[in-house]
């Protein structure tokens, strides 16, 4: 209230013309500073024009550095995939997935997608902004794509089993809710698209998974949480070269509750301001 009220009185002084008039003839600027304000009067082709006068406001850039910075609505764009170390041979692997083998739950590489959705990223100053803590909030969608569409994932009990009919597609989705936490080095503080690297780890809850496939049009979608695990913990990584930035994660643990043993991970680019 009392920068507001010093601004109005500020503004007031200089259209009633507080300026004292230049005997040499030159035009003349007055500046007043007002907090984190630069208040500019600037006068005509002469020091008597009055009607051209112009009065503009800034704001003061004293070149520090805000110690906590928010990027908003970050969009990842890259691909997801499994390091599968499943014994199919086993009891639990055949108990759950009976006849599958290896090859039957290969993923198309270019086509399983990875989509992180950010609602919003920190970057809190540790040391001289070269140091920082990145943290942030957001979604992970996965979408795996069976290179062997005969795949069926069913539920009630949940199952994996081989078809005899090929599809054009089957996909296996997984979604979490995602906080990261990173220590973020930033060796170009003083430029936006700097560069750096940020590593540190996840904590994600799925809050939903779907088999989808479709044939000819048809759709046919099942819900359920195919004894994903709830709860994924993930090392996580990203490197900013001035415009480009990629990120990258790979889970600490197994994906499944049972049967199968397949670590997930992501690798894209990221469309982030910073």
């Amino acid at each position: 209230m009392k920068r507001t009220l010093l601004l109005c009185m500020a503004v007031c002084m200089m259209l009633t013309g507080f300026a004292q008039n230049d005997s040499t003839g030159k035009q003349q600027n007055d500046t007043i500073k007002v907090g984190g304000m630069i208040i500019i009067r600037k006068k005509g082709a002469n020091n008597h024009d009055n009607e051209n006068t112009q009065v503009t406001i800034n704001r003061r850039n004293d070149g520090k550095q805000s110690n906590v910075s928010t990027n908003w609505w970050i969009v990842d764009l890259g691909f997801s995939n499994y390091n599968d170390q499943t014994n199919y041979n086993s009891a639990a692997a055949q108990a759950f997935a009976p006849g599958i083998t290896e090859d039957n739950l290969q993923l198309r590489s270019g086509k399983s997608r990875n989509v992180n959705i950010w609602v919003f990223m920190q970057r809190l100053n540790i040391i001289k902004h070269v140091v920082n803590l990145k943290y942030g909030m957001g979604l992970e969608l996965n979408n795996y794509y069976f290179d062997d569409t005969r795949v069926r994932f069913s539920k009630n009990p949940t199952m994996i089993n081989l078809a005899t009919e090929e599809l054009k597609k089957a996909k296996l989705a997984a979604d979490y809710l995602t906080i990261p936490l990173m220590i973020n080095f930033n060796f170009t503080p003083d430029r936006k698209r700097g560069f750096g690297f940020s590593a540190g780890v996840s904590g994600g809850y799925l809050y939903s998974a779907r088999f989808k496939t479709k044939q000819s049009g048809d759709i046919n979608k099942v819900k359920n949480d195919f004894d994903l695990k709830r709860w994924k913990l993930s090392y996580v990584g990203e490197l900013s070269l001035g415009p480009v930035r990629l990120y990258g994660s790979y889970a600490m643990d197994n994906m499944w509750d049972k049967g199968l043993d397949m670590t997930p991970y992501t690798v894209g680019f990221r469309l982030s301001n910073w």
